[in-house]
């Protein structure tokens, strides 16, 4: 990860994608938006993993990205989030973003690194930080109101109350 970090490379974690890969992993979110027979390809995408599940290589790569990206970001790096709703179908945009947040907390990041690395990382990469990416006076920002407390819980955020637009 130093020689990464030296060179100003930010690396893009896309998590929900191996866990679709990986054996053992939870359903992932928001299938149940999908029609009919793309969650009928999912389900045959997600058969195929369960029946190589012994010998499966994201068993192991899997929780080594996941070191990986921890390392990375310890050893000074910019880590954002990308769900890359590619594959199988099992990355459904907006709750693969909350999934990959959840993911983050379990790779070790606190729920409050996790929410950094998922919002104001990206504006940072994408050096628009001045105008987007946090909560502050003169920028542009949609709000999310949630019932919970994601620093406390990060389940909680998926609890979406209302959302405010610009």
């Amino acid at each position: 990860p130093k020689s990464l970090v030296s060179k100003g490379v930010a690396l893009t974690s896309t998590l929900t994608v191996f866990e679709t890969f990986t054996p053992g992993r939870p359903a992932p979110p928001g299938l149940d938006v999908l029609t009919p027979s793309l969650q009928d390809s999912f389900k045959r995408a997600q058969d195929r993993v369960a029946s190589g599940a012994p010998q499966s290589v994201y068993r192991t790569l899997f929780p080594k990205a996941m070191a990986l990206e921890r390392a990375f970001v310890k050893a000074g790096g910019l880590l954002i989030a990308g769900t890359d709703p590619t594959g199988s179908g099992g990355v459904v945009p907006g709750f693969a973003d909350q999934r990959q947040i959840e993911l983050l907390v379990e790779a070790g990041f606190t729920p409050l690194e996790a929410i950094a690395i998922g919002t104001s990382n990206g504006a940072k990469y994408l050096g628009r930080d001045a105008r987007i990416g946090t909560i502050a006076t003169g920028k542009q920002a949609d709000l999310v109101v949630l019932d919970g407390n994601p620093a406390a819980s990060i389940g909680d955020i998926r609890r979406v109350e209302t959302v405010f637009k610009n």
